[in-house]
This record gives structure tokens, sequence and C-alpha cells, in this order.
């Protein structure tokens, strides 16, 4: 079937809702018309090159698509040679308005954007003006509505864009995902995130989230559209480092590495999507951009510490989570230690669970939890005596499991863990064992597990080839189990491991673990030995949770220091002095975190902001990290553990 797609919006702020149907060609057919302005802070830009495009699905880094066609006295051809050549545009005149009346087509369900280039903010033309608006998913044929929304594309648009779906962007005419769905899932709702930090109508950041259950990070975006507008409204003049524009000081500081020796962006959208990919680098450098005439506010009062953008969610029945896990479809689902019960989140942060929770199972005080090959949620319930694990539904949070599973020798199970089989796996926290569950619930054979040095076991990850790894928190080691629950010859191993309280394990089968005791993260070599110059320490604060992200980076929650760190491959510190969100206030006493399709890193805080004080919160930080395979059931089956979908 070839179906025409017009842009238009199933949500006042972004395209959605529409059902999925990606293999359909697009055929050139006129669409209803995208209005909108240009501003350059509080200034239309004139002369501004306008594009629409939507991200590719030929692989990352491959270049994103142009929408438009030649339309004669409407559309023109960019034969500049440069990123955008072969693209067709329009141009934004009067008080930078611009209509996009003519053909343009797009696949439903791919995701759509503006990129405007160039023109004269008033000190003259500016060829490195570059600004961003998300508009999202493209919507099948039938879901039309009668308009489309005033698209204002200014620099907190940019913003809200280029954090959003940074973890698909290498600049702004290359944004992309590879054809997989988990792929094409995530950088959808990535597109989605941007309706969380900007009105597309207005171009103003949010002090809430549309769902009404998060706080904004308002001040933060307006800070980054000033640094963005001192070099949009400017002449684009590049000149230093004696007395450097705004243009130099923004290009040398955003660059694609975060460091000096990295490739200068040539427009300010770039230079967004830089900052979201190394938000702790130059920030002084780029805090000096904002001045007391610079035209967005309220700036951040106080000292930047990083540029993350962090949501502050509650809703959904959340109370002091304890575990966090990410479904396929992009889903949180937290453990309530606070009230025995679990709360999801959407991809977006908004509840899914009433506002108690998903209960029921005989929940009491549960804490692990871990999503299987078919998306439901199986969670340790940590009795007082005993114990249970219990299995919810993913379509709509039931419970599965009856009263609860009982067998295979489960006593106070505290971590879960799923294999690419199916079984589940527990550690049984007063029993210094380990129990293993097939995907009906039943005990497996030979369980409980109590080889290898198995002492208070705290924390369990599955490795792609089915071997369970547990961090012991009574001896600081770490047991390594195959599949079958025997224990590998020089398990446990030890290596500088200090109150060991999580663990995950990277693309190479190396286990990396936070050392609560020791302010640091220890990583060992998949033969069990300590890899060079483990443990790695800088700025930890009593680290906790931890997980992989798609460059098989590592973050760690650190509790007490109220921020989380991320380590590189080879545990170099990426995250700047204090960890990221130290300043933003949306982190604060955090134990837990996990890293979904979009790239968002999701952080459980005992702690939180308001009403959520007592309760705890979770932070999301927007495109932080890179996109990863979700669930870790599906990184284990398929081997993909610390990799992009």
């Amino acid at each position: 079937m070839r179906a025409a797609c017009a842009l238009v919006f199933c949500l006042p702020l972004v395209l959605t809702g529409c059902a999925l149907n990606s293999s359909d060609a697009p055929t050139a057919d006129a669409g209803l018309a995208i209005q909108g302005s240009v501003h350059g802070g509080q200034q239309p830009i004139v002369g501004s090159h306008v594009y629409l495009l939507a991200a590719s699905s030929s692989g990352y880094g491959t270049k994103s698509q142009s929408l438009m066609t030649s339309v004669p006295g409407s559309t023109t051809l960019d034969t500049s040679g440069g990123p955008t050549n072969g693209f067709y545009y329009v141009t934004s005149g009067t008080a930078g308005a611009f209509t996009i009346t003519g053909d343009y087509s797009c696949t439903p369900n791919t995701q759509v954007y503006i990129y405007a280039l160039g023109g004269n903010p008033g000190a003259g033309t500016n060829s490195g003006a570059g600004l961003l608006a998300v508009l999202g998913n493209c919507p099948s044929a039938g879901n039309f509505q009668t308009a489309t929304p005033y698209v204002v594309v200014n620099e907190v648009s940019t913003i809200a864009a280029a954090y959003s779906f940074a973890g698909f962007a290498t600049d702004a005419t290359h944004v992309a995902s590879s054809n997989t769905t988990l792929a094409k899932t995530g950088i959808k709702n990535a597109f989605a995130n941007a309706a969380n930090l900007a009105s597309l109508s207005t171009g103003a950041a949010l002090t809430t989230t549309p769902a009404g259950n998060g706080i904004a990070p308002q001040a933060t975006v307006y800070t980054l559209a000033d640094i963005l507008a001192s070099c949009v409204n400017s002449t684009g003049a590049i000149t230093g480092p004696t007395n450097p524009t705004a243009c130099y000081t923004l290009f040398s500081s955003a660059t694609s590495n975060g460091a000096s020796n990295g490739t200068q962006p040539t427009d300010t959208a770039t230079a967004a999507i830089n900052i979201a990919h190394y938000p702790g680098s130059n920030v002084d450098a780029l805090s000096g951009l904002v001045t007391a005439q610079s035209p967005f506010g309220p700036a951040v009062p106080v000292e930047v510490n990083d540029f993350t953008l962090g949501l502050e969610l509650g809703g959904g029945g959340l109370n002091a989570p304890s575990f966090i896990a990410i479904d396929g479809s992009g889903a949180a689902w937290i453990a309530n230690n606070g009230a025995s019960s679990v709360t999801e989140l959407a991809s977006t942060g908004a509840p899914v669970s009433t506002s108690t929770g998903y209960t029921g199972g005989g929940m009491d005080n549960v804490v692990g939890i871990a999503i299987d090959l078919s998306g439901n949620a199986w969670v340790a319930n940590d009795l007082a005596v005993g114990g249970s694990v219990i299995k919810l539904s993913s379509v709509d949070g039931s419970v599965l499991s009856g009263a609860g599973y009982t067998g295979g020798g489960l006593d106070v199970p505290y971590a879960i863990a799923i294999d690419g089989s199916g079984n589940v796996w527990v550690t049984n926290s007063a029993a210094n064992s380990v129990t293993k569950l097939t995907s009906a619930g039943a005990g497996a054979a030979l369980s409980p597990y109590t080889v290898g040095g198995l002492n208070q076991p705290q924390a369990i990850a599955i490795d792609g080839s089915g071997n369970a790894w547990v961090a012991n928190a009574g001896t600081n080691t770490v047991t390594e189990l195959t599949n079958s629950g025997t224990a590998f010859l020089l398990s446990p191993y030890s290596g500088s491991l200090n109150s060991p309280s999580g663990l995950a394990i990277d693309g190479s089968g190396n286990a990396w673990i936070p050392n609560a005791g020791g302010e640091s993260v220890a990583e060992l070599a998949n033969t069990g030995s300590p890899v060079t110059g483990s443990p790695f320490a800088g700025n930890l604060n009593q680290p906790t949770g931890v997980a992989i992200d798609g460059s098989g980076n590592v973050w760690t929650a650190n509790e007490f220091g109220g921020s989380v760190t991320e380590l590189s491959t080879s545990g170099a510190i990426l995250s700047g002095a204090n960890g990221y969100g130290f300043n933003g206030g949306s982190v604060a006493l955090p134990v837990t975190v996990a890293i979904d399709g979009s790239g968002n890193v999701w952080i459980g805080n005992l702690s939180g902001s308001g009403a959520a004080q007592a309760t705890g919160s979770i932070t999301e930080l927007i495109g932080a990290a890179t996109p990863v395979v979700t669930p870790l059931s599906v990184g284990v089956k398929n081997n993909t553990l610390g990799a992009r979908p």
C-alpha cells in the first residue's frame, strides 16, 4: 500500500498514536501546510533556509532524509555543496515567518524535524545560525487533523530537539538509527521526549511535563538557549582567542568529542548536539556566554555543574524506588520498596500504573525487578521470612503468578536477573544462595545453588554466554556460576572489592561492580581477573546501582554524592568533578540507574523535591547516554549487552 502522509499532530506537541506501517513508501503528494517562524532570541531571522527532514533508518551516522520536493515559486534546491546540498528548502520572510505548502511526504512512523540555517537576525547575515524543532512521528494516512500548529523555531526548540535525539545524532543533518524494531521504537520515543522540555507552538521552555507528574528543567534549558543565542544573534564572525567572538567561544567549546582536539561545529544546532553529548565539558566557558542582556530566562541562578537536562518524575505509586528495569517499549518498571508495589512509567515519563502502583500477589517489601523476553516484569518479594517472586503482565501490570512463586529455595530474595532462555535468577540474602526459576516459575534442577563462595549475595547479572555473576557483600568477592549452577574453577573472584553493591556486564563479558565502601568502581575481565587500572576512582561517593550504555560506557549512582557518574570503557571519568545532576536538584540520594533504548538515563532517588521528598522520585536525564538494547534479557539472548539497538 502506498499512502500520502501530511505532517500533522496526534498530540499538541508531537505526532503520536499512529499505526505502525513503516514498510509503506512515501508518495509525493501535497500535505497540509506547516507554518511557523524562525527567531534568534526575541529577534526574527529573515532569509533563513528552512528544511524539512526525517531521521534515517539506514544505520547510525547516515544522512537525514529531505522531505520537500521541487515546487516552483515555493521551494529552492540547495546547491551549496555543504551538509544540506541537494535538499530543498523554503525561506523565512518578514518577521521570520515561513510556510511549507508544497509537495512533501513522509513514511508513516518516521521521525520528522525542522532545520533552519542561516539568515539575518538583525545584526547581519549569519551562516552559523542553525536551529531545530521536533515535529515527531509521521502519521499514517487517515489520522490527519484539519491543521498543524504554528511552529516556533528558536534556541529553546533547538535545545529540546538536540537533547531528545542526541543518542541518534552526529550533527544537525545526520540523525539516524538502525532498521531494527528496537531502534525504531527508541528513536520514536526520543523524538517524543522533546515535548517534555518545550512548547512547539510558543518556543517556551516548560516548568512541568505535559502529563503533569514531572518537573521540567526550565532554568537549564533557558541557560542553554541563551548560550546559543549569543552566537545566533550576531554576524557569525569567528575570531579569537584574543577578544573571542561568541561564535568562536561556542564552537571551540562544543566540539565533537568535548575536547580541544575535536571537530568544531559550523552552526549552533550542531553545537547544541555536541553539548548534549558531553554535558560536563567546558561548562565555565559556555556559561560565560550568558549575560544580563541574554534573551531567555530565568537562567540557572547558581554556578553550573553540568548541562544535563533532568526531568524529576513522580506518580504511578512511586515510593522509595529500589531497582529500575526498562522494557522493549522504553517503559520503566520500578520496584517500590517503600510501598510494596511496582510503578510503570511510559517512555515519556507519564504514569502508566495507577496512583497506588501495581499491587497484589502478596507483594511485601519488593526490591529487585527484571523484564523477561515477553516484556513481563518479575519482582523479588523480600519478605521477613521466606519470600517469593511475583510475575506481572506487560499489558496491564496484573499478577500472573497467583500468590507468588516460592520454589527453588527462595529465602529473602533480593536481586533478580533473567537469562536468554527466560530463566529467572534470584539472590537469597538470608541463605547465601542463588535460586533459579524456570520461565513458568518452578524451581530449576538443583536450585538453590550454594557453591562458588556465595556470601550475602547482593547483585546479580547474566552475561552473553548465560553465566550468572553475583556480587558478595559478605566477603567482597564475585561468584560466577554456569547456567546449570556450577561454580567456575577460580570463583569467587576478588579484586579490590569493598562492599560491592551492584553488577553489570558489558559487551566484552566484563563485569563492572560499584564499591559502596570504596568510593570506586571495579572491573573484572570475563576470566574473573581484575583489569589494568581497576578499581577506578574519582569523585564517586557511595556508588550503588550500575548500568552499561550502547557505547559500553558505565553509569553508576552516587547515593551520598547526589549525582551519577559516567565512566568510559577504559574507566576514565567522563562526568566531571561532581558527576551529572549535582546542582540540578533533581538527583537526591540516588540508588539505582538504568539506560533505555533512546539514550535516556533513569535514576531512582530515595528523596525528591516538594511532595516527593518523602517518597522519592525518578530522574530521567534526557539523551545523556548512548541508546542500548532493552530489556537486558534480550541483550543476553542475542549477545548484544552494551550495544546499540
